[in-house]
């Protein structure tokens, strides 16, 4: 699959305690989870707003994943569970942040962010959805809008700074606390408090949203027990440790209530092992020779199963490294195997993309696309091999209707804008890069791009109406969301 070089991380503190933190204060609002049922602070229309500006702020300072195959799985898995969980109220979105720190937090508008790093401390898919499930109940429960409301009834004078700190505290720990501490101690150690009784709320929603979906409900105690041991004794605890504290009466709460439902042995999916394995050769921020010694290992003692995801990754490392010959040996045995599966549809393009064999790619991913006509990772996966063949045109008829099926999709935007730039259509390329802009709330660069484009058209054209159009329409977001 195609990859672009990984967005650098910013300071998120610094857009919240900089000079411009007091108008900024409500923007954080859209901030992670922590508390109850409070529709008299904030509407769920409300939330929604708050979330979305939130998601822009995060595209734009932290390293969110982008990869096609791993979002795909993450929203399957965290819709399998928001099928099976109570008071639903909003739409969900499951991502992923590169960041071998073990956490996951959620945010106002069903956001959910899930750290790499907990697939490589997750031992079997059941633990990684445990901790998931946690993170949709503190949102069907509504525990940031209940924090809020608390808050606001114990010290109004620094509920706007309090509102910021802990929210920042949910996405990054240790300057969220800092900030916490620069507000009263009495409405620091009240919020930790609360804080502590919406943990336990989410345990208990989340292990029934477990057994729901069919997952070992014995994970999470399982999980949460492991974690606890191996940081009891650390200095520098993960962030998932600071903003979701593991004391031992949460533990064996959890423990006591998965032992309420009934014994269940559940296999571990093939997708799950893949997807780790892909994050591993991909996102785990080690280098080739590590992450191949690390699969090796794995293999000396791995079952059937497990055999041939671990064979996966090594592949994609050398398909990384280079090494095609030996990236072929490994998966093309693979791709016979199981000829439908994505995941070695995607690598073996990459290969065929690499060694220039364009016709082939796309033929591979046409004929996947008849079983499969609309799927997302496909769709992409063709327009990016036209555009590798230099068949723009056609890559940009499949990325047209793909970006407008899939508006917050930052991966068509980047193939669109790179398909117009490499026909001369320098206005629509940089429409496709405004709306990138905006995806990031980067407003008034959003609309400079457009009105650039708008002078680049024949006046009075349907392209600069379009154009015009949209400046308007951005416009009104930006004001949106400095209103927040």
């Amino acid at each position: 699959m195609f990859r672009f070089a990984k967005a650098p991380t910013y300071l998120l503190i610094s857009a919240l305690l900089g000079s411009s933190f007091t108008t900024q204060a409500d923007n954080f609002n859209t901030l992670p989870e922590i508390g109850t049922t409070a529709a008299s602070t904030l509407t769920i229309e409300k939330e929604m707003e708050y979330g979305d500006a939130y998601m822009r702020m995060l595209r734009a300072s932290m390293p969110v994943i982008s990869d096609p195959l791993l979002s795909e799985y993450v929203q399957d898995l965290g819709h399998r569970l928001v099928a099976n969980a109570e008071d639903v109220r909003t739409p969900f979105n499951f991502f992923m942040i590169q960041n071998r720190e073990i956490n996951a937090f959620a945010f106002f508008g069903g956001h959910v962010a899930i750290h790499s790093g907990l697939f490589l401390h997750a031992k079997t898919e059941s633990e990684l959805a445990s901790v998931v499930a946690h993170e949709i109940a503190h949102i069907t429960q509504r525990h940031l809008a209940r924090s809020m409301e608390d808050q606001a009834k114990k010290s109004p004078a620094t509920m706007a700074a309090l509102i910021g700190s802990l929210m920042l505290a949910i996405a990054s720990p240790e300057a969220g606390m800092a900030a916490i501490h620069a507000t009263t101690a009495a409405s620091a150690q009240g919020q930790i408090n609360y804080t502590r009784s919406n943990e336990k709320e989410a345990d208990r929603i989340g292990i029934a949203t477990l057994a729901k979906s069919g997952f070992e409900v014995q994970a999470m105690p399982r999980f949460f027990g492991r974690l606890a041991d191996q940081y009891r004794y650390a200095s520098t605890p993960p962030a998932m440790l600071l903003t979701h504290p593991l004391p031992e009466s949460r533990i064996a709460d959890t423990r006591n209530r998965a032992n309420q439902f009934p014994a269940k042995r559940v296999n571990t999916s093939e997708r799950y092992q893949l997807a780790r394995a892909r994050i591993i050769a991909r996102y785990a921020g080690i280098e080739s020779e590590a992450a191949l010694d690390w699969f090796n290992r794995q293999l000396k003692k791995a079952n059937a199963s497990q055999k041939s995801a671990l064979n996966y990754g090594k592949a994609l490392v050398f398909i990384d490294s280079g090494k095609y010959q030996q990236a072929h040996e490994l998966l093309d045995p693979l791709l016979v195997a199981e000829p439908k599966n994505r995941f070695y549809i995607d690598s073996a393009t990459d290969l065929d993309l690499y060694e220039k064999n364009y016709d082939k790619a796309i033929k591979r991913l046409e004929q996947a696309l008849t079983a499969n006509p609309n799927h997302k990772v496909l769709r992409l996966n063709l327009a990016h091999a036209l555009q590798e063949a230099g068949r723009n045109e056609e890559s940009i008829s499949i990325l047209t209707r793909y970006t407008y099926d899939n508006q917050n999709d930052t991966n068509g935007w980047h193939l669109l804008a790179q398909a117009y730039a490499d026909i001369g259509r320098r206005d629509a390329e940089l429409a496709a890069r405004a709306e990138l802009m905006a995806l990031r709330g980067l407003w008034d660069k959003a609309i400079q791009h457009y009105i650039q484009a708008s002078q680049l058209v024949e006046v009075d054209s349907l392209d600069q109406a379009r154009y015009d159009a949209r400046i308007d329409q951005l416009r009104l977001a930006r004001a949106r969301f400095a209103n927040l």
